[in-house]
């Protein structure tokens, strides 16, 4: 498998974008038959750069986030990230992670603080644990031989109390530890992301590639929690155009597939390097999108 700088180095000489797509490991036998049978094969079909696999606190979820991205790489030969985050992990819990990880062959890491556990929300670093990205960072550097990434967020950290400048240095601070890439989180209104890119870029020198995170729009009530959880603006317009679809899921979904569309268009027309989508292990949404985009490659 590939290590992703190289794909963000290729794909910048010949002028395409990257597309990469976000899964999460199922918690029931039900979500994996899901997604194993019916989601991922699907997502494969559209032939994405790289696919990333989010993490949860928890042995067992840990774990799969490795299975999760080792089936990906095995058994459809497509590159895979594994998140790690470390507010809830112990320094040996981490080192075990990146073992396990060298083991399977996954060469690349998306390096989170993560959030606490929700029943904790002011919880501490376990045990010697780590209590930020950067120093995450300096730690897995020091145990593997991995290319990292890290998040970025153009509306600024739902935690940050010292307005987006701040927090966007920080995501600089994650960059001169050792990060390669960042990838944001999700936002509806592109200006966000190119205040954030223009800042990063022209202020703070930044050359690393900045991909924005799309999520297509499943249902209204979703994505009233989802931007709430994170702290992303749901615009008053948007909300109201979701509304008047009411029970209507279908409709939803297809205005979230052209919506996503239009502001995926409008981002590579302005320079993103590429298009990180949010799955949520549903397949019919990213691949319509990427089918309206021309990013589908045909088969040889």
């Amino acid at each position: 498998m590939r290590l992703i700088p190289e794909i963000y180095k290729e794909k910048d000489r010949t002028k395409h974008p990257v597309v990469s797509i976000e899964l999460f490991p199922p918690k029931t036998p039900n979500g994996e038959e899901s997604l194993y049978e019916r989601a991922l094969p699907r997502l494969v079909q559209a032939k994405p750069d790289f696919f990333s696999v989010t993490y949860g606190a928890g042995g067992a979820t840990r774990d799969k986030t490795l299975e999760v991205a080792d089936h990906i790489q095995r058994n459809h030969g497509i590159t895979s990230m594994a998140h790690l985050t470390c507010i809830s992990s112990t320094q040996e819990e981490i080192i075990r992670y990146l073992t396990d990880a060298t083991a399977l062959g996954i060469q690349n890491i998306l390096a989170l603080r993560g959030d606490p556990p929700r029943e904790q929300p002011d919880a501490s670093p376990q045990g010697n644990g780590l209590d930020y990205a950067f120093q995450l960072i300096d730690f897995i550097k020091a145990h593997g031989d991995f290319s990292i990434g890290a998040a970025g967020f153009p509306e600024c950290h739902i935690a940050c109390s010292d307005g987006k400048h701040v927090d966007w240095e920080r995501v600089k601070n994650k960059l001169d530890h050792g990060a390669e890439f960042i990838l944001t989180q999700l936002f509806f209104t592109n200006s966000d992301y190119f205040d954030f890119l223009e800042y990063m870029v022209g202020t703070l020198k930044v050359s690393a590639p900045i991909t924005p995170g799309v999520l297509p729009i499943l249902s209204t009530d979703q994505i009233k929690r989802f931007t709430k959880i994170c702290g992303a603006t749901l615009p008053q317009e948007l909300l109201d155009t979701l509304e008047r679809f009411g029970n209507d899921t279908e409709a939803v979904r297809d205005f979230g597939v052209d919506f996503a569309t239009r502001q995926c268009e409008a981002l590579l027309a302005g320079g993103a390097p590429g298009i990180h989508l949010y799955s949520l292990n549903r397949s019919h949404s990213c691949v319509k999108i990427l089918d309206n985009l021309g990013l589908i490659p045909e088969e040889q």
